[in-house]
This record gives structure tokens, C-alpha cells and sequence, in this order.
């Protein structure tokens, strides 16, 4: 396990602590709770995807009994699950009390799977979505009550906050070890939204260009601003490249990576933006 961060100067009283967790991984970012200012960003890597939410838990407690920087008083805590065991499903076609049937052609569940759902602040839909329960059950332990939403609630709620300026249609790609979010809006509205696995950058490029003639986008014209775990010397842009003629990485508004050596200013745009 990888350990990398960044802290400011910055002394605050009362702290406020979110955290990304994934098979692939661990991050944690602490503000202060009145400025919203950040304080500290700290991300662990897994030298491999970890196998099953047991596991995660292990290496989740291991980094709590260690990480003096989590071993403090929080005012709030905020908790975002990074998984593709998630569909998004309009209002007008939402039934919170047939929350399985809306998974079973895309997600294999259990019988015993706790399903729930985010409701999202901007459009008029839910995601519905099978959190880490063992992972929540220890982080109630610690903390007590605190919220938690699913990563594509908080992509696709700060992307359309993010590009509701523009007329054009924005088309995002959020990058991670193992699959990548697609987000596609124009004017802060909602016009695509999915999770794609890939284990290749033939795969990686094929839902790209998949999306974007689904969508009658032309490569050659339309811009694609990647996100998160994704540089541009590496394979997967170059391949995209290869294809998609305007390409550029998201610039977020927080400055708190700008100029860092170890984050790229893309890299964290969920938990930090």
C-alpha cells in the first residue's frame, strides 16, 4: 500500500473529514468545518485490487490504527462509495420500494445485499446503489452518524454545477484503476451517464468512441475532459488521442493541488473540487 499527501498550514478548530474508499484504494480529505478550507489530503493506493468488502475492511481499519491524522474529532463526516454497483433511474420511474429490480440486469446481488439510494440535488432522478455495509457499520463505530453517497451522485452533481455555463455539450471521462464514469451535459442538464470496466486501453477507447457515436458526437470535433487517475503520459491518453482530436484535463476551481509535485490538479475532482 502507497501512501501520498499534502497538508497546509492552515490550523482549524472544528474539522470536517470526507472520505473515498474503493477496492482499488483509500482517500481522505480533512477542512475546516467553517471556511470549508482544506487542511489535508492523504490517499492510499493498493499495490492490487483488494478481492471483497472483507478485505477492504482490513486494510480500511489498518489505516485508521495508524494514520494519527484520522485519530481526531470531526464536527461532520462524509463518506463516498467508489464501486459500479450503481444505475442511475428517473424520478418518474423510481419506486423506493423495488430498489433490486432497478440492479438485477446490470449488478449481480444477493438476496442479503442492502440496496439504497442517493437523491440527486440538480436533476430529477436517484442513484441506486449497494454501499460497503461493513465498511459504514465501522465508520458508525468511530464516528457515530455521519452521511454517505455514492461517487456518480457527487460526479455528476459537481460536473453539472461545473458546466452549466456552457452551451455546448461537455463531455466528461472520469478515470479510475479498473473502469471509467462517463458523464455527458450541456447547459447543467443531464444527458448521459454511465460506468464502463475496462482491463485494456482497447477497452478503455472502445466505450469512449461507443458513447460518442451513440450520442452522434464527432470525434474530431466534440471536447473530452478527462478526470482523475489519468496523465498525459500515459497509454490511455494516448490512445484517446489517437481517436478524439480535442482533448484537455479538467482545471477545477480549488486550487489546493496547483503546482503540487505529487497530485495532479485533475486527479482528485471528487473529493476536491
Amino acid at each position: 500500500m502507497q501512501k501520498k499527501s499534502k497538508k497546509t498550514s492552515a490550523i482549524a478548530q472544528h474539522k470536517s473529514l470526507s472520505i473515498q474508499f474503493s477496492l482499488d484504494g483509500f482517500s481522505f480529505c480533512i477542512s475546516n468545518s467553517k471556511t470549508k478550507e482544506v487542511i489535508l489530503f492523504t490517499e492510499y493506493t493498493f499495490s492490487s485490487s483488494i478481492a471483497s468488502p472483507e478485505l477492504l475492511l482490513e486494510e480500511i481499519i489498518r489505516v485508521f490504527d495508524t494514520d494519527k491524522d484520522l485519530q481526531q474529532d470531526f464536527t461532520s463526516v462524509f463518506a463516498i462509495h467508489q464501486n459500479n454497483l450503481a444505475t442511475l433511474v428517473p424520478n418518474k420511474l423510481f419506486d423506493r420500494n423495488s430498489l433490486a429490480s432497478y440492479l438485477k440486469y446490470t449488478v449481480k446481488t444477493l438476496k442479503t445485499d442492502f440496496i439504497t439510494y442517493d437523491l440527486h440535488d440538480i436533476i430529477a432522478a436517484n442513484t441506486v446503489y449497494i454501499p460497503y455495509v461493513n465498511i459504514n457499520n465501522y465508520l458508525f463505530q468511530n464516528f457515530g452518524e455521519f452521511e454517505y453517497k455514492h461517487h456518480s451522485t457527487v460526479l455528476i452533481n459537481k460536473l453539472l454545477i461545473y458546466s452549466k455555463e456552457n452551451s455546448e455539450n461537455q463531455f466528461f471521462v472520469h478515470v479510475s484503476s479498473n473502469y471509467i464514469d462517463i458523464v455527458v451535459c450541456k447547459e447543467g442538464n443531464l444527458i448521459f451517464y454511465n460506468s464502463f470496466p475496462y482491463t485494456t486501453k482497447e477497452d478503455f477507447i472502445y466505450y469512449i468512441l461507443f458513447t460518442a457515436e451513440q450520442l452522434q458526437m464527432d470525434p474530431n470535433t466534440f471536447q473530452l475532459t478527462f478526470i482523475g487517475d489519468i496523465e498525459k503520459e500515459s497509454d490511455l491518453y494516448s490512445i484517446t488521442y489517437t481517436y478524439v482530436r480535442n482533448i484537455h484535463f479538467m482545471n477545477p476551481v480549488n486550487s489546493f493541488f496547483t503546482d503540487d509535485e505529487e497530485f495532479s490538479n485533475h486527479s482528485n475532482f471528487i473529493l476536491i473540487a
